[in-house]
């Protein structure tokens, strides 16, 4: 039996007993989980620096280094994301409908677990966390494979995890890491129907479209993030400043940071030229863009159509200036993933057309990508952000991993 099967073998027979364990005890879980992380940060870090070493060595770039690293505070904002899920309401049991039937037939929708989750993920150890923190919570058994750049970091941090488990109520067993990082463990992963009810993919273009285009199990799609922010010829150049910086270099390697920047024709010439400067000398940005954007910075490189339709996770940003809301929209409809977009702007017309029209899981109207999360939403953490339209949309928290269940209660009726 290979470890892919026999770890999703363990967590299928962890899911039944988990589903019917109270919300204290789950709490109280989550609870020694948040204190062993903090307790083993140091063995925790100390595993991280091999992944960053063995990425360095192999090249990786800084951004996506970042996106890896973990550090005492880091390690920190972990925990008390599991701290913030114990603080939320428990979904399972909520009763969603209830239906009187005229033959006397009693009937409550109720939320129950989905079973086990398959989380097929790249190289960032929180979402080991995050995704082991609201599984448990929601009565989920969940298997993970982690991608191999974090593995030293992914193998630590489910040890400790399974150390607090095992002091728990919470069977350890539900909670698996698939250590084979050979890519046949992923595609074993997404074809086990019968042990595995779900599986999220979450990562890079490459790894979600052939989770989407291979897997046997039913998946929700989380998206990759061609993100992009509308400044229209209104908006206050001090507030589109703070939410273009922060939208592309607060973290440039996370999926809700901005790739394009459209900017109409009629703003302010000299504040646009002010910003793209600063976004290449203080920031270090590479600034591709048309050649009306070339016009006011010679300095700019020309952008293909392939730029504009590349997430790139790094100091690198498009610019296209267009001449209307309308060339806004149709831009963003041609190049967007459906993940997050914003308008910055003064025009409430404009602002409530564009927040119809945009069809993305997130869309904003002053106020920077970089909010759609889990956390920012009030979550406490997220297994992902869903860009597709079936059961869940957006930041997942607790309610996007659950299904439902009729119950019906009767007293002898038949039916006719």
């Amino acid at each position: 039996m290979s470890e892919v099967v026999q770890k999703a073998t363990l967590a299928s027979k962890a899911a039944s007993p988990l589903a019917s364990i109270t919300t204290e005890d789950k709490n109280k879980a989550l609870l020694m989980m948040a204190d062993a992380l903090i307790e083993q940060a140091d063995a925790i870090i100390t595993a991280n620096s091999e992944d960053i070493e063995r990425g360095r060595a192999d090249g990786t770039s800084e951004s996506l280094l970042d996106r890896l690293r973990l550090d005492t505070k880091r390690v920190g904002d972990i925990a008390e994301g599991l701290r913030q899920i114990v603080e939320l309401n428990d979904p399972i049991g909520e009763v969603l409908e209830i239906i009187e039937r005229p033959n006397g037939l009693h009937i409550e929708k109720i939320r129950v677990p989905i079973g086990v989750i398959g989380m097929i993920y790249e190289a960032r150890p929180n979402v080991t966390v995050d995704a082991a923190g609201l599984a448990l919570k929601t009565g989920n058994a969940i298997v993970l494979r982690g991608g191999s750049a974090a593995l030293s970091s992914n193998r630590k941090i489910v040890e400790v995890l399974h150390s607090a488990l095992e002091q728990s109520a919470i069977p350890a067993d539900a909670l698996q890491l698939i250590e084979d990082s050979d890519r046949a463990s992923v595609n074993e992963l997404m074809r086990l129907n019968g042990l595995i009810d779900v599986i999220i993919p979450r990562g890079g273009s490459s790894l979600i479209q052939n989770v989407v285009q291979n897997s046997t199990v039913p998946v929700i799609e989380t998206g990759a993030g061609i993100c992009h922010t509308f400044v229209d010829t209104s908006a206050l150049t001090s507030m589109v400043d703070e939410i273009a910086i922060n939208a592309k270099v607060q973290r440039p390697s996370v999926c809700n940071s901005m790739e394009t920047l459209l900017v109409h024709a009629d703003y302010d010439t000299a504040a646009f030229v002010q910003l793209a400067e600063q976004l290449r000398e203080q920031y270090k940005v590479e600034i591709r863009g048309c050649s009306a954007t070339l016009e006011r910075l010679p300095w700019a490189k020309l952008a293909t159509e392939q730029d504009y339709a590349t997430e790139y996770n790094d100091y690198i940003l498009n610019v296209k200036i267009v001449g209307s809301l309308d060339e806004a929209l149709q831009h963003i409809a041609t190049y967007s993933t459906k993940h997050s977009e914003c308008i910055v702007t003064e025009n409430e017309a404009h602002a409530a057309r564009f927040m119809q029209e945009v069809d993305a899981a997130a869309v904003y109207h002053n106020a920077s990508t970089r909010f759609t999360d889990g956390f920012e939403f009030g979550f406490g953490a997220e297994i992902g952000i869903s860009t597709q339209k079936l059961h869940a949309r957006g930041p997942m928290g607790l309610p996007a991993l659950t299904s439902t269940k009729y119950k019906i209660y009767g007293n002898g009726q038949i039916r006719g």
